[in-house]
């Protein structure tokens, strides 16, 4: 388990405040926003792992605020132009490129190993399928940082200051090179030296079969950057329950919700929320209550009919306040009607039909 400690009103995924707690101090990084952002990336996804902390459960299929964990991962890394999943396909939010290490359960190397083979990009995003808080922002500031330097890769670090290799962004030719070495050393150790020579041409077929992460990492020029959020990974059953918490937080749940809701919807829009919100409020106060809901549906609907993006729900949305507007200035400009006196207009046509 990485630890989590929450950090101030801190949005889930988000980048950390500038006061939570800092990682290593010697691998200083370039903050969002500079530096260059790479032209594009692929993402390579572990997600077949044995979950023995919580009794061998389909750990990447576990739901966080309504969503499999797996899914939480790919809306993240959505900007990839391959995303590249290790482990047993599945049904997933999106599409993706499958994959699986020779034999099943060989470990991350392994699994790693046989990811890369699917990507083409210098730069890569390499994550575990347990990150519930893992999102675009962060994935952005990894790959920033990874523009702007010269490391071979740049990782979180957690809450304690450790380092978190599966939530990082590589350059792909590193991991290449430190991949093929690891197997040409497993390869001379066990064939003898006299052999060693036959081994060289490994990489697309490596055996890393159970070799930690470590002898990756340890070869690599790392750059880190602290987030105890964004790092947090889930490994036991509290770690479950501390992440479907954490998501009801008043500082988090609206952004949780919508954002289930959206992936369960299949909708790719990012509209201005406060508008929604502030037209449900005039609706409910002009109109009457139940108006609040079934006004924002109405304005979805136009926007979708007009095929528009963020700017046609925000048309329709002014729209629809401006009537509730002229509605309640209606009802408050009106004169009640004196008592024992009809509440019609002066001018009204009586009603003449026989049975009147």
């Amino acid at each position: 388990m990485t630890a989590y400690e929450p950090v101030g009103d801190q949005r889930a995924g988000s980048d950390p405040a500038p006061d939570s707690e800092a990682g290593p101090g010697p691998d200083p990084a370039p903050g969002p926003g500079t530096g260059p952002r790479p032209a594009g990336y692929d993402a390579v996804v572990l997600a077949g792992g044995a979950a023995r902390r919580l009794g061998g459960a389909d750990k990447p299929g576990l739901r966080v605020g309504g969503r499999a964990l797996l899914d939480r991962v790919l809306a993240a890394c959505a900007g990839a132009r391959t995303t590249v999943v290790v482990a047993e396909p599945r049904p997933t939010a999106r599409p993706v490129t499958w994959a699986r290490e020779d034999p099943p359960g060989g470990g991350p190397l392994a699994a790693l190993a046989a990811g890369l083979r699917h990507t083409t990009a210098e730069h890569v995003l390499v994550v575990s399928a347990d990150l519930p808080f893992l999102a675009g922002p962060t994935v952005g500031r990894l790959l920033s940082a990874l523009a702007a330097g010269d490391a071979d890769g740049v990782l979180l670090t957690d809450a304690d200051g450790r380092d978190q290799p599966l939530v990082a962004a590589y350059r792909a030719s590193a991991l290449r090179r430190e991949l093929a070495a690891l197997a040409r050393d497993r390869a001379g150790r066990s064939a003898g030296a006299a052999d060693a020579a036959d081994a060289t041409d490994t990489a697309d077929t490596p055996d890393l079969t159970g070799l930690p992460l470590r002898r990756l990492t340890g070869a690599l020029r790392l750059t880190r950057l602290p987030d105890a959020v964004a790092s947090f990974d889930c490994d036991t059953w509290d770690d479950i329950a501390t992440a479907r918490a954490r998501i009801r937080e008043h500082g988090h749940v609206l952004d949780e919700w919508i954002s289930a809701a959206k992936d369960e919807l299949g909708i790719d829009l990012d509209v201005d929320i406060k508008v929604l919100l502030d037209l449900a409020r005039d609706a409910a106060h002009g109109v009457a209550r139940p108006a609040a809901p079934l006004t924002t549906f109405l304005v979805g609907y136009a926007a979708g009919r007009a095929q528009g993006g963020p700017e046609a729900v925000a048309e329709a949305a002014r729209k629809a306040a401006a009537l509730a507007l002229r509605w309640a200035e209606e009802a408050a400009a009106e004169p009640a009607p004196a008592p024992g006196k009809p509440d019609v207009a002066p001018d009204a046509t009586p009603d003449t039909r026989p049975d009147a």
